[in-house]
């Protein structure tokens, strides 16, 4: 079995854009689709406001790296060196333990998909998003990039022409989905672009949560992950979906994510970035039918040589809506981070209400955090609330527990525990025990 099927030289052109659909054997739609937005991609700028993103060459990233020639449905099969790199991230056990389905993406591709028998008698469909396309391709056109058009910005005009892996998950009427399901999603090389798709239905009355991994090792070169993320909560449906980002500090984060609720619908953002050089993030709610809910829960760890702008965008446009946005932020060793958030509450949405909390927590002098809040009232009958603290990492409390014995970067680690324990409490004790791990590794130094 070959360990490489395919990998594209660097760059990016027409005749790349059209390899990566001729290779994939894409319907024609879809080539032009993805022609479609090259030419977007072309004449975009890079945004003026947020991180300085130009050092990003995108003459000098491979598009399309295929690992494997198949994809696998047992950890055995899969090739040696893919599977010694998912074990050390205990895929297998996670999935064994508490996980309905996976799916695990090498570079461009799936590598690995499997869905728990139960949940497939009751008609989830869980699969690599190029086999959705093939599968179920009505179903896929309806809502494929309507939620997240090609113009949006640069970066989904990038990723619609050169997209590749990623999840489709629809979830049929009133089916409640009581495991999580996961992706994981990995780049093992360097000077690489890994541009995902995830599309998740969630039809009326039913219930879901999804968990994404993101892992990578660490290059003096620069590497670009730019996914979208569509999820439509149909009538009296919820979803979730929780992120923990750990990209290694060479790789450029630019992430478009949007969400619409209908009737009665509920979504859900978890989102947590411990790494990446460079994150640019904001899950977004459109609450477009009347009682739907919205909720935002954000986490950012900024160390040396990191700025994660990240934030939160709600649009309320049904009646009695309501969203929930908090943020959690944490500075270190001259790293920066960055709320931006945008709540818009439209003319008619009357009765509905929106929660903003914005907390930042700075380790040193050398650090920094900024707040960018913009709130947009069109309906008089409607209620807005926002609030933001900046703090220091309070030396009094610092000073009580190491002269009770407790070592100062442990004493450190117990409170930014306890600053972030908001969101963390979110996610599932397996997951939010890993978290923990991860911050208290930062916070010694004991990674990047």
């Amino acid at each position: 079995m070959k360990n490489t099927s395919y990998k594209f030289p660097k760059g990016i052109n027409e005749n790349i854009v059209k390899k990566i659909s001729h290779i994939k054997n894409e319907p024609l739609w879809m080539t032009s689709f993805r022609l479609k937005a090259y030419k977007i991609f072309k004449n975009k700028k890079n945004p003026k406001w947020g991180p300085d993103l130009s050092h990003i060459n995108f003459n000098n990233i491979c598009y399309y790296l295929k690992s494997t020639e198949s994809i696998y449905n047992s950890w055995e099969k899969l090739p040696k060196k893919i599977k010694e790199t998912y074990k050390k991230l205990k895929i297998p056990e996670a999935e064994k333990n508490f996980l309905g389905g996976v799916n695990a993406q090498y570079e461009s591709e799936a590598v690995y998909e499997r869905v728990n028998k139960d949940l497939q008698k009751k008609g989830i469909i869980f699969y690599d998003i190029d086999t959705a396309l093939k599968k179920y391709p009505m179903l896929f056109k309806k809502y494929f990039a309507t939620l997240v058009q090609i113009d949006d910005n640069k970066y989904s005009a990038l990723n619609s022409c050169v997209w590749s892996g990623g999840t489709f998950l629809y979830v049929p009427k009133n089916v409640n989905v009581e495991l999580p399901l996961q992706a994981y999603f990995r780049i093992n090389s360097e000077k690489f672009g890994q541009f995902e798709r995830t599309l998740i239905i969630a039809d009326e009355g039913s219930r879901v949560h999804y968990i994404e991994g993101c892992t990578a090792p660490i290059y003096s070169s620069i590497s670009l992950h730019a996914a979208v993320v569509e999820i439509f909560a149909l009538k009296n449906s919820q979803v979730k979906y929780t992120t923990i980002q750990n990209w290694s500090n060479n790789i450029y984060n630019l992430v478009t994510k949007r969400a619409i609720a209908y009737e009665n619908g509920k979504v859900e953002w978890v989102d947590c970035n411990i790494g990446s050089r460079v994150t640019m993030k904001y899950p977004c709610v459109v609450l477009k039918g009347d009682n739907s809910k919205g909720q935002v829960l954000s986490l950012a760890y900024a160390g040396s040589n990191q700025h994660h702008d990240a934030g939160a965008k709600i649009f309320h446009i049904g009646k009695n809506t309501k969203s929930r946005v908090i943020s959690k932020s944490v500075s270190k060793k001259g790293g920066r981070t960055s709320f931006r958030g945008l709540i818009t509450i439209e003319k008619g949405a009357k009765d509905s209400l929106s929660y903003v909390s914005c907390n930042a927590l700075i380790m040193d002098e050398k650090s920094r955090s900024d707040t960018y809040p913009k709130v947009v009232i069109k309906e008089k009958e409607s209620t807005s609330q926002h609030e933001a603290t900046v703090e220091k990492l309070g030396e009094k409390k610092l000073f009580y527990m190491t002269s009770r014995g407790i070592k100062k970067e442990t004493a450190e680690s117990l409170l930014v525990n306890s600053f972030i324990e908001p969101v963390t409490r979110e996610i599932p004790i397996e997951y939010s025990v890993e978290l923990y791990r991860l911050v208290n590794l930062e916070m010694t130094g004991a990674v990047g």
